[in-house]
């Protein structure tokens, strides 16, 4: 994977930057509620604008389908952006256009501006090249640090890094240097936790790790689908069971490959869905009643998996073990997520994790900030997880 830095962008005195950001960040009430991908712009926004650039951020912001909206404003977003990086921002109601252009030539060296969302014309989603050379029209160079984009062929993701030069910013740059490790050249032996409700919706992912990682460890409600196609009965448990055949095959490819996968031998089950239930109980999976469901994998399993991880060297993360969310069905993957924080402190792991249930079930354990790298990219993580290539990645590489 070859592709520019910030460290190859030169001189900046007075050129405008184009910087494609995700700010597309959950609001109630007018307010931010969750700032995480604002922070994660802060390197490359402050770097730009202290080597005296003038910085216009890139972004959308929900799904306003072309047309604007006061309600996808990215106006207001400014004032939480201005909180994390600690400086003004000021905000221009387009992102092309004449009006933007001249709003653009008035701005000092070393400002920071956010442009209006792209998503308000229907040329951003299309990848229309007028709209790209409409928007390029405002800058001199192109920096994409919204991995979390990546996987969509739109004008400010995609279009913007045929016709400027175009580099990765900081968050960029560190998002693809992991995943490099995790699994585009990772040290062996490589353990994969692919969780989750359905395999339905990971069919992709795991048909890809199987050919590329050691040991596939499978978690969630999706284990169900492999036990039963393996013959166990899973009660009233979370189960596709009319792709048996496709799990079986999945099955068989990774033998093929030379890649184990794990699938729990003991389980936490219940009689509902629901918090500390009455019918809580840990039991062998062949023993797994009529009228229970499968919330979590159980204490052995987990114990042995922990045992896995020591002898790995990488591993990659994607979906809870359990239904996390109602205790005690957390503690499987709680109690994993230490076992492989600790191996990360201790330097004998890198552990590379992302998607949405993933953060916050790792944040839920309390190690996020332990693990080599956590991605909080949703679709873009899951893509590259199944080994497509992304088209705001692949971009920056040309």
């Amino acid at each position: 994977m070859t592709f520019k830095t910030l460290d190859d962008i030169g001189a900046l005195a007075g050129l405008a930057v184009l910087v494609r950001e995700d700010l597309n960040v959950p609001m109630a009430d007018g307010r931010v509620t969750d700032d995480t991908r604002l922070r994660a712009t802060v390197a490359t926004l402050a770097e730009l604008a202290d080597k005296g650039a003038r910085v216009l951020v890139l972004a959308h912001f929900g799904r306003p389908k072309g047309a604007a909206s006061a309600a996808n404003s990215l106006i207001q977003i400014v004032p939480a952006l201005q909180a994390v990086l600690g400086r003004s921002v000021g905000f221009i109601a387009d992102c092309a256009g004449a009006a933007a252009e001249a709003a653009v030539a008035a701005l000092a060296p070393g400002s920071i501006t956010v442009l209006e969302n792209t998503r308000f014309h229907a040329g951003e989603e299309a990848n229309d090249p007028a709209f790209v050379a409409a928007i390029a029209r405002l800058g001199d160079r192109y920096v994409n640090d919204a991995f979390s984009a990546a996987h969509r062929a739109h004008a400010s993701t995609e279009g913007l890094a045929h016709v400027l030069p175009a580099f990765a910013g900081r968050a960029m740059q560190a998002e693809l240097v992991a995943l490099e490790k995790a699994l585009g050249n990772p040290d062996h032996p490589v353990a994969a936790v692919v969780g989750g409700a359905k395999v339905s919706s990971k069919l992709d992912v795991l048909r890809h790790l199987v050919t590329r990682v050691d040991h596939l460890i499978i978690g969630g409600g999706m284990a169900n689908t492999f036990l039963a196609a393996r013959g166990i009965d899973v009660g009233k448990s979370l189960c596709e069971h009319d792709l048996a055949d496709t799990a079986e095959a999945i099955l068989a490819a990774a033998d093929a490959a030379g890649c184990t996968v794990h699938l729990p031998y003991d389980a936490a089950v219940a009689r509902e869905f629901a918090a500390h239930p009455p019918s809580y109980r840990l039991t062998n999976v062949h023993e797994i009643g009529a009228d229970e469901m499968v919330l979590d994998i159980g204490p052995q399993a987990v114990e042995a998996l922990a045992d896995v991880l020591k002898t790995c060297r990488t591993l990659v993360w994607n979906g809870p073990l359990g239904a996390f969310e109602l205790p005690p069905f957390d503690t499987a993957t709680v109690a994993l997520a230490r076992s492989a924080a600790a191996l990360t402190r201790e330097g004998a792991l890198i552990s590379v994790a992302g998607g949405g249930d993933t953060v916050a079930a790792l944040n839920h354990a309390g190690v996020a900030g332990d693990f080599s790298y956590v991605s909080t990219a949703g679709g873009a993580f899951l893509e590259w997880m199944e080994g497509k290539e992304l088209p705001g990645v692949a971009a920056l590489n040309r």
